[in-house]
């Protein structure tokens, strides 16, 4: 998760934004967060949803930036990881009653999902499997091209291939097609999400050869 900071941030700098309040309050949120300041760049967002009232992105970007940290939490700073889980999941209820059957928020409503898994497993294993691998079916059958979509399922299914020791060929094949797929996406706006292909890499490099 922490590679979707760089790609951004590098994605970000690429680009000449014109000068409307929005974009560059966005390409500023963008910047901050590909300097490693989560916290600010999540803090920029709430001011710019404030304003943006139906645009379902700067909700969407408070989401991922909080469940990404909750991930780098679980090694270090455990204690943090509920607050920003609960966060995430605030901002995901704003922009999905902005943008329902939206399969990048639904992505993103996986994503918290798991990580209150990978958090406590054995409590919220059981109970939390089902609605991710829900959310992904769900996004698969609105965007079965979205290569996020794609990768982000695979990768979860990967995790549970190897809790129950099971073949991981499979899934390893569907991010070999999400990272085909990512060579060709283009997203709506410079804002809309692109992020995924350095992490889809990453997983294939440990996939079985």
């Amino acid at each position: 998760m922490t590679k979707i900071i760089t790609a951004l941030a590098l994605f970000v700098c690429s680009m000449t934004f014109a000068q409307t309040q929005y974009e560059k309050g966005m390409g500023k949120a963008l910047g901050l967060w590909g300097e490693g300041k989560p916290a600010e760049a999540s803090a920029m967002f709430e001011r710019i949803a404030l304003v943006e009232k139906d645009n379902w992105l700067p909700d969407y970007y408070i989401t991922l930036i909080n469940t990404t940290e909750a991930f780098a939490a679980v090694g270090k700073n455990r204690e943090n990881l509920p607050a920003l889980l609960e966060k995430a999941q605030k901002a995901q209820n704003e922009a999905t009653a902005l943008s329902p059957n939206n399969p990048e928020l639904m992505v993103t409503q996986a994503l918290i999902y798991t990580a209150w898994i990978v958090y406590d497993p054995q409590v919220n294993g059981m109970t939390l499997s089902g609605k991710t691998m829900e959310q992904y079916y769900k996004a698969l059958a609105i965007a079965p091209n979205n290569p996020r979509v794609v990768f982000s399922k695979a990768e979860f299914e990967i995790g549970g291939a190897k809790y129950f020791g099971k073949d991981t060929k499979p899934m390893c094949a569907q991010i070999e097609k999400a990272i085909e797929l990512f060579a060709t996406f283009k997203p709506e706006s410079p804002f809309h999400p692109n992020w995924g292909l350095e992490r889809a890499q990453e997983v294939l490099k440990n996939c079985p050869k």
